[in-house]
């Protein structure tokens, strides 16, 4: 059993409750996630399975799109609605779409980002949501991550009465949608936190694709394993090479190739590269590190 699964993970769940209960479905232990979604967030989570673990990494650093609800006026210990609140101010005055069109223009781009203290990062072998539990204070690190678009999906005043505004985020790897929300807060001169948030979309799959745990044991109970998406999927946004059935053969004993033989006279792209013989994944190729106009494999994915 190999594939990927766009499995739509309901409020709730914690990512690894995903994965271990995929396993008693689907009857196999090789199942692996493609990054966290908190237990409180719904949404697409794709998860592979068998031969496709192998293409997680890369899964995980495709793109994001989240649909969040943004409250000013109180921000809270975890940053989002779970936490205690640690400060509050009232909103004395309305806050136009203008003002936030603006600061969420500024936000748009490249932007540094300090990762919440109720997070999975690491600091000395710790993650830091084990310091916070035991209220320890550890100096955290500074991320850069990219935000590809913040487009507000309602255009009300913000008041006192309505603190609440919607948001659609496109954003890279590593974004943490809470903390930005208490920075749109910051420029707007209001504690905020993330009142709601739902991924709409992760990587290649959106929510139109998704079956939620429940749909894919019915469907594995009635034979029918159509939820399971081609390995190809996960590197549609690699270069691709059609193998000959000469350098196939090759390939899946883990040889080192020339750019001759990989690229012939087309443009030498950049690595990794996808590697396809007959229409399926064989293997992914690096620039060799040491070696030059040779590359090697980075990881076999077909069985010889």
């Amino acid at each position: 059993m190999d594939g990927i699964i766009a499995l739509y993970k309901e409020r709730g769940l914690t990512s690894h409750d995903c994965v271990f209960k995929l396993r008693k479905i689907l009857k196999t232990k090789k199942v692996g996630h493609t990054g966290t979604l908190d237990p409180e967030v719904a949404g697409v989570l794709p998860i592979c399975v068998g031969r496709a673990t192998k293409l997680a990494e890369y899964l995980t650093d495709e793109g994001k799109e989240y649909h969040a609800e943004i409250t000013l006026g109180r921000s809270t210990t975890t940053e989002d609605q779970t936490g205690d609140t640690v400060a509050e101010k009232e909103i004395s005055e309305p806050i136009s779409a203008q003002e936030i069109a603006k600061v969420l223009d500024e936000l748009t781009g490249e932007i540094t980002q300090i990762p919440p203290m109720y997070s999975a990062v690491k600091v000395a072998g710790k993650k830091l949501y084990e310091y916070a539990r035991v209220g320890e204070s550890v100096e955290r690190p500074k991320r850069q991550v990219q935000i590809d678009e913040l487009k507000r999906l309602d255009s009300h005043e913000i008041t006192q009465a309505s603190p609440s505004f919607a948001l659609r985020i496109r954003c890279g790897k590593g974004t943490y949608i809470r903390t930005l929300a208490v920075m749109i807060g910051e420029k707007l001169g209001y504690p905020a936190h993330m009142s709601a948030l739902r991924r709409s979309k992760s990587g290649f799959f959106e929510e139109a694709d998704c079956l939620t745990l429940a749909e894919i044991e019915e469907k594995m109970q009635a034979d029918d394993l159509s939820f399971l998406k081609p390995l190809e999927l996960g590197v549609q946004s690699f270069p691709q090479v059609m193998l000959t059935e000469a350098l196939h053969k090759r390939v899946l004993n883990g040889a080192l190739l020339t750019e001759q033989e990989l690229f012939k006279e087309e443009i030498v792209p950049s690595s990794p590269v996808a590697l396809l013989f007959d229409g399926k994944l064989t293997a992914l190729y690096q620039k060799h590190p040491s070696r030059s106009g040779v590359w090697k494999p980075e990881k076999v994915i077909e069985l010889a």
